[in-house]
């Protein structure tokens, strides 16, 4: 080698942790080859021993590796460097080369650059140690130490720190960082559960698509190398993995999670396992994928029964590409048409419902070797009239090296029977002793070790001869306008594998040159170009090779074609237009094409854009006559010759138009609709001949059918209109016409149309006649009924003209009105109905009806009591009763006459509406009713009422005082219980004079009683009552003075007891200041014992008494109340107060050690004091104790 790599650095601290092979891997048949792997002076080959440890060897050495199955381990070589394999006698060597390219000697796959997995040759640093494939190779049990493991396997990292940021080509192998991540997050649970299964095996798995393929990988690392730079072997997978790993992760960011799931499941299959190998034959065995992953059962998803396989094959290595060559639901296949002696690398990969697995690991197995392929036919290499000299290729020797080719003929006999004319390692070989033009027969067969393989095709050979024959003359194959195509044949008896040349010679018939050549070659056809048309050319052919040339072919005469005629001229119009008719004509082309102008062809567009073209004539003429147009069209026309030498193109086309007439007749009017009784609505197409120009406008005429006078009802450019004012029942006939640019078409035929029968006319205003203030009659007349009988007649009536009511309907001429009001204004009208309809009411009439007496008076009531404001009204001698002014009918009310019983009416004046009838009887019932009076007479009386006079009002009850305090007194009147219902006729209202000498209410009821609060002491009130019914308020009484009396002291506090001695007390209490002026004295009982009554031992002024005659153990009882004294100008007066709350007092023997009388009195009552608190809380707490269990008990007994 003319450049060596730098040695590996032998001081680098190996990591501890690589797993590495413990036991070379042999092939099943136990055959092993050695291979030597060289190392070079300034190289170095690391390698592991059986112990574990690494040895680094460095060159110059030879370094024996043992190949289980023969082949050649992949060799990863440095960036720069290639690996070559050298066979000598038998032994492979592998040398490292700078920049070799690949070189495979003797058929066979030598060096294998899969780019992932990486298999190291040599040790590199442990952070880039990429895993090894799964095949290792051993090296030679021998002396030293060099009987190690040759591969170890190392933890998967890139080799190179950059070798994956660039590449030969400019571009990354890697996924973005983006895509990276989510790929390894959606892998991540499937690497853990196949963590079990990769401590099995030999190598870890190496998927195409689960980690980033590194571009390459080398078999040494050196100092001072770029650690950038990338083998070229690395392009193909660059561009074949890298894209397809790109859209994998597109797709695989977009799924599911279940569809995540499902992969997931797809993707723990294990690899499949080859058995039965044959030469071109395997069969492949695998389970379905198991959802025992890692020690757990997967049940996110329900595992499928049955799946979809597809074996994927490589023979580029595990990391190479891979085709599909099943796909099925079988779980065992056999692979047929396999290559002999190859390295085979088969996945199996799982789908369902269309959602596939990542592949799975790949097993690796090697076909046999055969016998060799059969060879291609041995090719003639030279010949000379005596000899052959012939030439072949190797075939594959499937894996074992070709001893021999075997060569046969069949000496030039012809009967099918071979025999043996070489026999060796040579390629080539020389059959001499021939005859001149002799054909001979040949086929070849290759040998190996593992037999002969079948025989080549057969093929035959001629020896050289003598120079050729005649050869016919050439045959015209097709002819063109500037160009002829020849073709000819072989001369006679020439043999099929002798080359012979031809020339082509032609003549121009007027050119005066002679023959020319114009083709030289073997070629059995020629076209001669660039020739003349429609002329005449002469040819010839000459044979020849090598022994000399032939004799020339017979002269033959070709003609070339004549070339299409040029455009005619436009063509153009030949006298006067008309509008069905024109004449054209037109010039012949410039250039003829070379022949005569058979026909002429005239084409025509109609319309000034048309594309649509029609043949109207063919012929030899220049002229034609064009007829059958339509007036006021355009027409495009042009013109094209043909000829012997095709079609011109058309010339420019000729635009015409014809002049336009009169519209044709149009068809007669329909009938839109219905017809209705005063107008009709016609509707008309435009007419089929326009006249070659757009209908502006269209008139129909119109007459009536028993009249000859045709009128104009419409002119426009409309297609309909309605015709209005016509007769009901009446027939119309009706014509149209259209008229174009050029004038008015004729008129079409007549239509006859009926118009319907219509509702009858307007009645004539109807006469009213009054009989009495309260009838009228109503006549009217029969009206026009226009062509359908009248049936009936609606009369409508009312007192206000805009909003009448029917008060008739039927078929007669009159009706009689009644019940109708005097002196007012009515209004009517008539309106008269058929079959088809109502016609229009008739003017409405007017009229009055005759004055009358009044009206009967309304709303007669009595007016309360409280509306009336007379002072002489006294509801038990007065009745008021008011009304509501009548209508007068026509005739001014002059009064109203009252009845209210055998006395005569009662005459009052028009003014009012309201009257007091006084002098009546007390508590007496009478009837009143009302009429009102009119220069006519009187009108009804109303509607009777009954009225009641009120009795007279009670006397006052007498007034007394029944009970009295400082600050109330309670009344009491009359002879009625003091609680009264509330539904007393008498009624009673008390009052009392107030500061001011006024007197105001203080009760208005039915009760008897009443108790006047929050009074002054001693102070005199005046009080007055009156009782009251429904006749009214009775007099008031007298007055009546009641006075209260003056209070006494309020209740004193409990007194307090101090204890002086055993003998003496002093009992104190709280002082009360004077009331009103009035002193205030104590009155202070005792109560001893036993005893039951209080006895006074003070009376006085003092809020204390000192307390002297106390027995030893005896109970005493105090209580204290205050007296006041009044100073009354009557005489002296003591208002005794109510007494305290009584203290128990208990007098004891003073102990001598204890401290003064004065405190053992206090501890004493005090103690008493507390006691009787005691007993009270004691109390209290045992009420609210039972209180709480009887309500339990009724909550949880009775109501639950």
């Amino acid at each position: 080698m003319a450049e060596h790599p730098p040695l590996l650095d032998t001081t680098q601290i190996l990591s501890s942790d690589i797993s590495l092979l413990s036991a070379p891997i042999v092939s099943a048949d136990g055959t092993q080859q050695v291979i030597l792997v060289q190392v070079n002076p300034g190289e170095a080959f690391t390698i592991r021993r059986e112990d574990g440890q690494f040895q680094c060897i460095t060159g110059p050495a030879q370094v024996p590796m043992m190949s289980p199955n023969g082949s050649v381990p992949p060799i990863y070589v440095p960036p720069g460097y290639a690996p070559q394999v050298i066979e000598d006698n038998g032994v492979r060597r592998v040398v490292v080369v700078p920049q070799a390219p690949e070189f495979h000697p003797g058929g066979h796959t030598v060096i294998h650059r899969s780019p992932h997995p990486p298999l190291p040759g040599f040790i590199p640093v442990p952070t880039m140690m990429p895993p090894p494939p799964r095949h290792m190779y051993s090296p030679v049990t021998g002396a030293g130490d060099m009987a190690t493991q040759y591969m170890p396997q190392y933890p998967s990292s890139q080799v190179y720190g950059d070798v994956d940021a660039h590449s030969t080509h400019g571009r990354s192998n890697f996924r973005d960082e983006r895509s990276s991540k989510t790929y390894e997050r959606l892998q991540k649970k499937l690497k853990d559960r196949q963590g079990t299964q990769k401590d099995k095996m030999s190598s870890p798995p190496s998927s195409p698509q689960k980690s980033p393929s590194p571009i390459n990988e080398h078999n040494g690392l050196s100092k001072g190398q770029n650690t950038s730079s990338i083998h070229t072997g690395s392009a193909k997978n660059k561009s074949g993995k890298g894209k397809v790993g790109s859209q994998v992760d597109i797709e695989i960011e977009e799924k599911d999670e279940e569809t995540k799931a499902f992969e997931t499941l797809l993707s723990n299959i294990v690899k499949p396992m080859a058995s039965d190998i044959q030469a071109r034959t395997v069969v492949l065995t695998w389970s379905p994928p198991s959802s025992f992953i890692n020690g757990e059962t997967e049940e996110t998803i329900a595992v499928p029964e049955f799946y979809g396989y597809e074996i994927l094959v490589s023979t580029t290595g595990k990391d190479g590409k891979y085709k599909s060559v099943y796909v099925g639901e079988e779980t065992s296949v056999t692979l047929n048409d396999l290559k002999p002696a190859t390295d085979y690398h088969a996945k199996v990969q799982a789908e369902y419902n269309s959602v596939k697995g990542t592949p799975s690991e790949a097993e690796s197995f090697t076909t046999l070797s055969c016998e060799p392929d059969i060879p291609n036919p041995p090719r003639i290499a030279n010949r000379t009239k005596n000899s052959l000299t012939l030439q072949w290729k190797a075939p594959s020797d499937n894996g074992s090296k070709i001893q021999s080719f075997i060569l046969e003929w069949d000496e030039g006999k012809g009967n099918g029977e071979f025999c043996q004319c070489y026999m060796g390692s040579q390629k080539q070989f020389k059959i001499t002793k021939l005859s001149p033009a002799m054909g001979c027969k040949f086929r070849l067969s290759a040998k190996n070790d593992y037999g002969l393989s079948g025989f080549s095709e057969e093929v035959l050979y001629y020896t050289s001869g003598c120079a050729p024959s005649m050869p016919a003359s050439p045959v015209l194959t097709k002819a063109g306008v500037t160009w002829l195509s020849l073709q000819w044949s072989k001369p006679s008896g020439t043999p099929s594998d002798e080359g012979i040349s031809y020339i082509l010679e032609m003549e121009e018939e007027t050119s005066g040159y002679g023959f020319k050549p114009k083709y030289n070659g073997e070629d059995l056809a020629y076209t001669v170009k660039n020739l003349r048309r429609s002329t005449k050319y002469k040819f010839k052919i000459i044979a020849y090779n090598s022994e000399g040339k032939s004799n020339p072919s017979e002269i033959v005469e070709f003609t070339t074609c004549p070339d299409k005629p040029g455009v005619p001229v436009k063509p153009s119009v030949k006298g006067k237009i008309h509008s069905h008719s024109f004449k054209i004509t037109w010039d012949p082309p410039k250039d003829s094409g070379g022949a005569a102008i058979n026909k002429y062809v005239v084409e025509m567009a109609e319309g000034s854009n048309g594309n649509k073209w029609d043949m109207i004539y063919s012929g030899t003429t220049r002229e034609h006559l064009c007829d059958r147009l339509n007036p006021g069209c355009f027409y495009r026309l042009r013109v094209y010759c043909i000829s012997d030498g095709g079609q011109s193109a058309v010339s420019e086309s000729l635009l015409v138009q014809t002049p336009a007439v009169p519209p044709g007749p149009c068809l007669p009017p329909r009938l839109q609709g219905r017809p209705k009784a005063k107008e009709i609505q016609l509707r008309w197409v435009p007419p089929l001949v326009d006249g070659g120009s757009p209908i502006s406008c269209y008139s129909l005429e119109m007459s009536p059918i028993e009249k000859d006078e045709l009128r104009e009802v419409y002119q426009g450019s409309e297609v309909e209109c309605t015709v209005t004012n016509l007769l009901p029942g009446k027939m119309y006939s009706f014509r149209l016409r259209a008229a174009n640019k050029m004038g008015f078409g004729p008129f079409s035929e007549k239509c006859d149309i009926t118009t319907a029968p219509g509702p009858p006319d307007q009645c004539k205003p109807p006469q009213v006649t009054c009989r009495s203030a309260t009838c009228a009659q109503v006549n009217w007349e029969i009206p026009l009924s226009n062509g359908a009988d009248v049936t009936e007649y609606r009369l409508e009536w009312g007192g206000v003209e805009g909003s009448m009511q029917i008060c008739y309907c039927g078929p007669g001429l009159s009706y009689e009105l009644k019940g109708l009001s005097p002196a007012t204004t009515y209004y009517c009208r008539v309106q008269a109905l058929s079959a088809v309809g109502a016609g229009p009411f008739s003017e409405v009439v007017a009229c009055v009806t005759p004055p009358s007496v009044p009206a009967i008076v309304t709303r007669l009531q009595e007016i309360s009591d409280d509306d009336i404001e007379s002072p002489n009204y006294s509801p038990s001698t007065c009745l008021a009763i008011s009304w509501e002014k009548p209508c007068d009918h026509g005739s001014e009310i002059l009064g109203y006459s009252i009845d209210f019983g055998d006395k005569q009416p009662l005459a009052v004046g028009k003014v009012t509406t309201s009257h007091v009838i006084d002098n009546l009887q007390p508590d007496t019932t009478y009837r009143i009713r009302i009429q009102a009076l009119n220069s006519l007479g009187a009108g009804p009386f109303s509607h009777m009422i009954k009225l009641k006079t009120k009795p007279l009002p009670p006397d006052p009850p007498r007034l007394e005082c029944v009970a009295f305090s400082h600050q109330n007194l309670k009344l009491k009147w009359g002879e009625g219980t003091p609680k009264t219902l509330s539904t007393d006729s008498i009624q009673y209202h008390l009052q009392m004079e107030d500061k001011n000498g006024r007197f105001v209410s203080l009760y208005r009821g039915p009760c008897h009683t009443y108790k006047v609060q929050r009074l002054n002491e001693s102070t005199s009130y005046k009080f007055c009552i009156q009782a009251c019914n429904e006749a009214g308020e009775g007099p008031l009484s007298q007055e009546y003075i009641f006075t209260t009396p003056k209070s006494v002291p309020a209740v004193l506090k409990a007194p307090k007891i101090e204890k002086i001695n055993d003998h003496v007390c002093e009992i104190t209490w709280e002082c009360l200041q004077p009331m009103k002026g009035d002193p205030v004295i104590y009155s202070l009982q005792v109560m001893m014992g036993k005893d039951s009554e209080f006895k006074q031992i003070y009376k006085g002024p003092d809020s204390s008494f000192r307390y002297s005659s106390l027995q030893l153990n005896c109970e005493y009882r105090f209580r204290v109340c205050a007296i006041r004294q009044c100073q009354d100008p009557v005489g002296h007066q003591d208002l005794v107060g109510p007494y305290s709350t009584t203290v128990l007092f208990i007098s004891q023997r003073t102990e001598p050690p204890a401290s003064t009388n004065k405190d053992t009195v206090e501890s004493t009552r005090t103690q008493r004091a507390l006691s009787d608190e005691q007993c009270a809380a004691v109390i209290l707490v045992l009420f609210a104790f039972f209180s709480i269990l009887i309500a339990f008990i009724i909550q949880y007994f009775v109501i639950k």
